[in-house]
């Protein structure tokens, strides 16, 4: 949010504080006084350059602080002294060159990962990590630390995961010696072997209790890997070895012959992302073999490896897991890596995105290692599938997924207990597989479901990203015994009667549909996760085609209700006449002096004709001075609309005079005019109309929609009409 500063008002109510990637500064005493309750401060990526001593005295509950990525040129143990709780403290990237003279960390009772280290750190001091016994993870990033004080990490007791990202092999070697018996697993980052010179000094890991080395963006030679394996090989409890993203200058022809005095211990290698420039030279590593047989699980990820050389796999005597993913091997060249004698323990094999393009060859190169369970030849592009193949006896999980097969045959061997076929876009599956027990059939082409008898032992089905919209009776057999259904992101066009079978009768515990989360049908269902019977399926996803014709029917109804009230309060008449306001407002409100020709507008019920016209304008216009009327009988236009009519002639009148009968109130013209007067009335603040009763109005008389006129008659004073002329 670039903030400059803590924000003010953070409270005891806060447990996470989130500022990272901010422009802040500096830490005042008072901007966390407050935060009594913190768990977690993250300040990392900021421009922090000072604290203030008792910044964090209040977090006494603080477990997580992170301030990595800031501009720390020095680190002061009083910011530390009250953060009894602290369990993890991130520390690197900033600009402090040391950690000291004493140690920062003293107070730190609960520490359990620290990270440390930058570009311009150069020193670590005898006392730096006083009072750290255990960790469970300490990362040093030390690429330009160029002195180290002999014991000064001998302090720390034991240490789980030890992460150091050094370039100076001379330093690496002096921490190695003071951690010999108090790391587990160390992780060594960005170091170069260049020559087998440099070596000599690494000589001191051979007597670590390490159990696990991993070498992280390491350069090695062929110089240098002979002394490598041979301190490994010295190292007294190594159980796992793993290189990730390093690069081998070389081509395997290591001048230096290997010792084969095998190391006991080691059990594990992985090799991850490993650049070998010119691979395509490297040799059959023969010089190595003896160091294969004790080896039970091998991973060569993304290695560009093309072939295992028969030799070599006739020599891992104790391999049970073999990955060989993301790598160049063919059909040809699996042949010559699987050879007879060859990987005799393996349980299981990964070969998944690699070469392989016949599956019938593949399953032959295969077929003769008599342990083999799992069978990973996913992500290969095989195309076709044969109608016969040569699986191996004991095989029971395969993954076929990815592998463009676009229908699956009897190649499948009947021994399988898992199968996944995933992302092939096959149309249909009607294998009889007596044993299997999970079936994945995700981002298929799939319109019905696979039939129940060929697989009777079905516990757990996906059949996610198909084109399933329903499911038919028959088909509902499929779900006997099952456990687990996973058919969401499809067509479903589904029923409650179908969710009651699921649960009750087919005894289906989980199923996963992707419907929504509000639920108002009866029958129990589950959605993504969910167990069913805990939640329930939308009426309109129940019963769609009686929801329509429910709507439809409340629909006409209310239709015809409205039409009801309309008709019995009204409604049309209020219509027209909105409409005729609103012709009105737009007309000006006082029409010009030149246009006014008349005295009055009269309006009344032609039932009351005879008194107007015999008497009423008869008086008016034969009086002297005459007055000038406007009745709608004499002066309308012919061919106008009638509301045009009256608007006009009650804007050319001075006055309208309103003869008020019981006729009156039931005529809708009167109304009209009544309310066009009405508007001018108010709009004008005049008194324009002139009210004559001709006879008696009782008001319960006058309709509710003559508002107006029970208005004026409480408002304006009115003539009343006596009963003798």
């Amino acid at each position: 949010m670039g903030l400059d500063f803590i924000p003010h008002g953070i409270t005891a109510k806060i447990t996470v504080l989130n500022l990272a990637h901010n422009r802040i500064k500096h830490i005042q005493s008072q901007d966390l006084q407050q935060a009594v309750n913190l768990r977690a401060l993250l300040l990392q990526s900021n421009k922090i350059s000072s604290i203030d001593e008792d910044s964090f005295w209040s977090l006494g509950k603080l477990e997580r602080l992170d301030l990595s990525n800031n501009s720390l040129a020095h680190l002061s143990p009083v910011w530390f002294g009250h953060l009894f709780s602290l369990q993890h403290l991130h520390l690197q990237g900033n600009s402090y060159r040391d950690l000291g003279q004493s140690s920062p960390f003293s107070s730190l009772k609960n520490l359990s990962s620290l990270h440390l280290g930058n570009l311009q750190f150069s020193v670590i001091r005898q006392g730096n990590f006083d009072g750290i016994e255990l960790l469970h993870q300490l990362w040093i990033d030390g690429s330009n630390l160029s002195q180290y004080e002999q014991g000064s990490l001998k302090s720390i007791k034991q240490i789980n995961h030890m992460i150091l990202n050094l370039r100076n092999s001379n330093i690496f070697s002096e921490i190695v010696r003071d951690l010999l018996h108090s790391v587990t697993w160390l992780e060594v980052r960005r170091i170069t072997f260049s020559n087998a010179a440099e070596m000599q000094v690494l000589r001191v890991m051979s007597s670590s209790f390490v159990k696990k080395i991993s070498f992280r963006q390491t350069l090695l030679t062929d110089a240098t890997v002979p002394e490598i394996v041979s301190i490994l090989e010295d190292m007294p409890k190594l159980v796992e070895l793993e290189l990730v993203d390093c690069r081998l200058l070389g081509t395997g022809q290591w001048k230096m012959e290997i010792q084969a005095k095998k190391s006991q211990t080691l059990r594990i290698l992985t090799i991850k992302k490993l650049s070998i420039e010119e691979f395509y030279l490297f040799t059959d590593l023969q010089s190595v073999e003896g160091l294969l047989s004790l080896l039970t699980r091998v991973t060569v990820q993304n290695t560009k490896v093309f072939l295992v050389p028969c030799r070599i796999s006739q020599h891992l005597q104790s391999l049970v897991y073999l990955d060989l993913s993301a790598n160049l091997l063919g059909d040809l060249s699996l042949e010559h890596s699987a050879c007879q004698g060859g990987w005799p323990s393996l349980q299981t094999l990964n070969l998944s995105q690699n070469s392989l393009s016949d599956l019938e060859r593949t399953s032959k190169s295969l077929s003769h290692l008599g342990n083999l369970i799992v069978l990973d030849i996913s992500q290969n592009n095989f195309g076709e599938i044969p109608d016969v193949c040569d699986w191996p006896k004991s095989l029971k999980y395969l993954n076929l997924s990815g592998t463009q097969i676009p229908k699956v045959t009897t190649c499948i061997p009947q021994t399988l207990e898992v199968l996944d076929v995933s992302g092939n876009n096959l149309k249909e599956f009607g294998l009889q597989l007596p044993l299997l027990k999970e079936l994945y059939l995700t981002r298929n082409q799939l319109k019905t479901l696979p039939g129940a008898a060929p697989i009777p032992n079905l516990v757990s089905l996906s059949v996610r990203r198909n084109k399933l919209n329903s499911f038919s009776k028959e088909e509902f057999e499929s779900f006997r015994r099952m456990k687990l259904l996973d058919a969401s992101d499809n067509n479903f066009i589904c029923s409650c009667e179908f969710l009651s079978f699921l649960h009750h009768e087919a005894g289906i515990s989980q199923v996963l549909v992707g419907w929504p989360d509000k639920y108002v049908c009866d029958s129990p269902l589950a959605v993504r996760g969910a167990q069913v019977g805990a939640v329930h399926l939308s009426l309109m996803e129940c019963h769609r085609s009686l929801v329509v014709s429910l709507i439809c029917i409340l629909v006409f109804l209310v239709i015809l209700l409205l039409v009801a009230v309309g008709y019995k309060y009204h409604m049309v008449w209020y219509l027209r006449m909105t409409w005729a306001w609103l012709q009105a407002k737009r007309k000006p409100k006082r029409a010009p002096p030149k246009d006014v020709c008349y005295d009055a507008f009269v309006s009344y019920s032609e039932n009351d004709s005879d008194w107007v016209e015999n008497t009423m304008v008869r008086e008016l216009e034969q009086a002297c001075p005459p007055f000038r009327l406007c009745l709608h009988k004499r002066d309308f236009v012919p061919g106008k609309w009638i509301v045009d009519n009256i608007i006009d002639s009650i804007e050319k009148s001075r006055k309208t005079l309103f003869v008020l009968s019981e006729h009156f109130v039931q005529s809708e013209w009167c109304k009209y005019e009544l309310d066009f007067s009405h508007f001018r009335l108010f709009d004008e603040n005049n008194d324009a109309a002139i009210l004559v009763l001709l006879e008696p109005i009782q008001s319960k008389a006058i309709p509710k929609r003559f508002c107006k006129l029970r208005k004026i008659m409480n408002t304006k004073t009115y003539l009343e009409w006596p009963l003798e002329e």
